[in-house]
């Protein structure tokens, strides 16, 4: 990963990168088409297994996000959370507080057991409503379920201050 510039802003501490990504819910990936990135905007699920990081997203299995991803197998992602715009009198300033974790992830697309494991005890079990939630089975095979095991990753935050400025 490049160096961040704003080293007074990186978030090092893997505890509080994971409470980052589990208040988004919203993964930006980039994927390469020629000159330019497409970034598309997926919603995901995630598991952690010690310093591992894998971001789970679903689709349909066909359309420009799922070729992209077939042809070249890798891809950069960000996700963040908007805190608010902030005065800062004291400096004359204007600043954005956040909260953010980009990186780059290789693209692998889950079949048999894997795929349904994926999306029974992963992206569906994210959220309260869909824990249990009864959907439609004969759609398993039309979807698309796709792994994004992390590479790199880093974070940042811009957070409001604690006291008067």
């Amino acid at each position: 990963m490049r160096p961040i510039r704003r080293k007074d802003r990186e978030v090092k501490d893997f505890e509080i990168i994971k409470q980052i990504i589990d208040e988004c819910e919203i993964i930006r990936l980039g994927l390469a088409d020629g000159d330019f990135p497409y970034i598309v905007p997926v919603n995901f699920a995630y598991q952690i297994n010690g310093t591992e990081v894998a971001f789970y997203i679903h689709g349909a299995m066909a359309g420009r996000k799922y070729e992209l991803m077939k042809q070249n197998g890798k891809c950069s992602f960000e996700m963040d959370i908007p805190i608010q715009m902030d005065c800062v009198y004291k400096y004359k300033d204007v600043t954005m507080r956040y909260k953010s974790v980009m990186g780059t992830a290789r693209i692998d697309f889950l079949e048999g057991q894997e795929k349904q494991h994926a999306l029974d005890d992963v992206i569906m079990a994210r959220h309260e409503e869909t824990k249990n939630f009864e959907y439609n089975h004969n759609l398993v095979a039309h979807t698309a379920i796709v792994k994004l095991t992390v590479l790199e990753m880093s974070a940042k935050a811009n957070l409001p201050a604690s006291g008067p400025d």
